[in-house]
């Protein structure tokens, strides 16, 4: 498609068109008594939400400058959401003012770098007194208001929010899962998380979310780079008789033994992913050891006299489920 190329005013007055649009939309659910928005679907029902990234990513537009503004703005609310899981309205519309106030100031005349410098300074003195006014929460209670009010005002699911809170501890890790009857359940299960997605994202099972979610898969540990791919022959060969997926930690994957993996996956011969074991030395080595006891498997290392080549099913370990995706497994 040839491209289109606009300066300028021009170019200036079309992104803020774009980024003017995309506001609009998602600043009327900003804060506790924000309204609705409802969502076409291609396929399905429509979807009535109130949050300001689902709203954000649903939006495009025709004219591809103006649509590179609504994608701008739009990576202003992903990465809140990345960094906070919530507040992506709130980072819309401030952007959104940044941007009117900074396309008038160059209008008026203003140096452009010179305006993206004020920005920054005011940006960290605002940060530093917000952290001087911030309120740590001290009770279930504050956990539950702020549950309520990012769930819709719903007072059910801030209680329990605020019970797992009490249940899993501060470095606990909570994870929403749909459910098959009409009722909210809160359940508690062992397991871990770590800072290491997926090495690919063709390893992704919902594309959407961009995650991989495997359901009761076997778990292969090891301390080794894995580099060709007839090491892994023999364990996927017995894997894929027994129809489940299988999760890969490794120290690294390289080039071959990645592809294979890659291609059986979106062939659908094997639902495998695999991740690198976070750390580094001696303590990713301890790390695995870790996950090793709490899946009931067994590190696969040479320093034990074992091989990739002879790993057997019963050195596996598993787990109820893995989810996976571009930062993090839990």
């Amino acid at each position: 498609m040839a491209k289109r190329i606009i300066y300028s005013e021009n170019a200036r007055r079309a992104l803020e068109k774009g980024i003017d649009i995309l506001t609009e939309a998602v600043a009327v659910t900003l804060g506790p008594k924000g309204r609705n928005v409802v969502l076409e679907k291609k396929f399905g029902a429509p979807q009535i939400i109130n949050d300001g990234v689902t709203i954000a990513k649903e939006i495009e537009l025709e004219d591809h400058i103006e649509n590179t503004g609504v994608a701008l703005i739009r990576q202003a609310a992903s990465k809140t959401n990345d960094a906070a899981g919530d507040g992506t309205t709130t980072a819309t519309v401030l952007a959104h003012a940044m941007v009117k106030a900074g396309l008038r100031n160059v209008a008026a005349g203003a140096n452009a770098i010179t305006l993206k410098k004020g920005i920054d300074k005011a940006s960290d003195f605002l940060v530093g007194k917000i952290q001087e006014n911030a309120k740590p929460i001290a009770d279930s209670n504050a956990i539950a208001q702020v549950g309520t009010i990012s769930a819709g005002n719903d007072e059910e699911v801030g209680k329990m929010i605020a019970d797992a809170m009490d249940k899993v501890g501060k470095e606990g890790v909570i994870s929403l899962e749909e459910g098959k009857s009409m009722e909210t359940e809160l359940e508690v299960t062992e397991g871990m998380r770590f800072d290491k997605g997926y090495i690919s994202p063709y390893f992704a099972t919902d594309t959407e979310r961009m995650e991989a979610v495997l359901d009761e898969p076997y778990i292969l540990l090891t301390d080794k780079k894995i580099g060709l791919v007839q090491d892994l022959v023999p364990v996927l060969e017995q894997i894929a008789r027994t129809g489940k997926p299988l999760l890969i930690i490794a120290e690294d994957i390289e080039k071959e033994a990645l592809a294979t993996l890659v291609v059986n996956r979106l062939r659908g011969v094997l639902n495998v992913a695999a991740v690198k074991a976070p750390g580094f030395g001696d303590r990713r080595k301890a790390m695995i050891e870790d996950m090793a006891v709490l899946t009931n498997g067994q590190l696969i290392t040479e320093d034990q006299g074992l091989k990739l080549e002879n790993a057997k099913l019963e050195m596996l370990g598993t787990a109820r489920r893995v989810t996976i995706n571009k930062d993090t497994t839990t």
